[in-house]
C-alpha cells in the first residue's frame, strides 16, 4: 500500500510539473474571419480601398510550447480596378478584374514566448509563420452588362491551350499574436501574405498583343477585354501592359478562435 501511495504521489507530482512548465502537445482546431486584399499590376500604389470578406479555417498541432505546424483552407474574393489609380497611364489603360480565392496551406509556427495553454504566465505570446500554398482563382470582369472570365479570352495573346492555370503555388508567410481565453479556448490576431508564383491572378502581367492576332484567334470580345483605354487606344502590340517582373501578392488578415483537444497525460506506473 505504502508504494502504491509512494507512486500515486510521484504521479501527482510530474503532472504538476508538466501543466507548470509545459508539456504542450496536441492539436488546436477552429475558424478565423477577416479580410483580404489584392497588391499588383493593378494595384501598385498599395490601396486599400477595396478589402474584401474572407475567412477560413485551420488546424495545429503543437510540437512543443515554442513550435508547432498548421493546416488551413481559406477562402476569400479579391478585386481592383485602374479607375482607382492616380497614375494617368493607369487610370487610361483603364482594366479591372475581381477573382474569388481559395487557398490550401502547410505552415511552420515559431512562438517568440514559451506558450502553455492554461498556464498562469506562459498564455499567450506573438508569433510568425512560413510555408507553403496551393491556391485557385478565376480572374473575371464585366463589359457592357455581362461577366467574362478573363483566363478564356487570352488578352495578353495567349493562343489556345496556352493559357495561365488557375491553380497555383505559393510561399506564405505573415505574424501574429495568440492568448488564451481558457484552458482550452484561445485567440489568434494574424496578419499573412502570399507570394505568389504568377502573375496573372489580375490577368495583367506583360505586354499588349497585336489586337488583330487577338481577333483573329478569339473574336471581337476578346480584343475589347484585352484593350479597355478610350480613344486613341493605348494597347499597342509590345507595349507595358503590367509588370511581369515582379509576381501579385494577396494578403489576408483576421481574428481567429480555437479550441485546444491536447491534455497532460501522466507517465504509466506498476503497482
Amino acid at each position: 500500500m505504502n508504494q502504491f501511495r509512494r507512486s500515486l504521489l510521484i504521479c501527482g507530482l510530474v503532472c504538476a510539473s508538466l501543466n507548470l512548465f509545459g508539456q504542450m502537445r496536441g492539436w488546436e482546431v477552429g475558424g478565423w474571419l477577416g479580410a483580404s486584399n489584392y497588391f499588383g499590376d493593378l494595384n501598385t500604389n498599395w490601396r486599400l480601398n477595396r478589402i474584401q470578406l474572407a475567412g477560413g479555417l485551420s488546424a495545429r498541432y503543437n510540437l512543443n510550447d515554442r513550435l508547432g505546424v498548421r493546416f488551413g483552407a481559406n477562402v476569400g474574393s479579391l478585386r481592383a480596378d485602374d479607375a482607382d489609380s492616380k497614375n494617368v497611364y493607369e487610370q487610361r489603360r483603364n482594366l479591372n478584374f475581381r477573382t474569388f480565392v481559395a487557398d490550401g496551406t502547410f505552415l511552420f509556427e515559431f512562438n517568440f514566448l514559451p506558450y502553455v495553454h492554461g498556464h498562469r504566465e506562459l498564455y499567450y505570446t506573438p508569433y510568425v509563420l512560413l510555408g507553403p500554398s496551393i491556391y485557385f482563382f478565376n480572374p473575371k470582369t464585366d463589359l457592357d452588362g455581362k461577366t467574362y472570365a478573363l483566363r478564356n479570352y487570352g488578352t495578353e495573346g495567349q493562343f489556345r491551350g496556352e493559357e495561365y492555370n488557375t491553380m497555383q503555388g505559393a510561399i506564405v508567410y505573415g505574424l501574429g499574436f495568440k492568448i488564451d481565453l481558457s484552458y482550452r479556448w484561445s485567440l489568434n490576431f494574424e496578419i499573412s501574405g502570399r507570394r505568389l508564383f504568377s502573375d496573372y491572378i489580375d490577368d495583367v502581367s506583360g505586354t499588349y498583343a497585336d489586337p488583330r492576332d487577338i481577333k483573329a484567334q478569339r473574336g471581337d470580345i476578346a480584343m475589347a477585354l484585352a484593350d479597355r483605354s478610350g480613344e486613341p487606344k493605348i494597347g499597342l502590340a509590345g507595349r507595358q501592359r503590367g509588370n511581369g517582373k515582379k509576381n501579385d501578392t494577396y494578403v489576408m488578415a483576421g481574428i481567429s478562435v480555437l479550441y485546444y483537444f491536447g491534455s497532460i497525460r501522466c507517465p504509466a506506473f506498476a503497482r
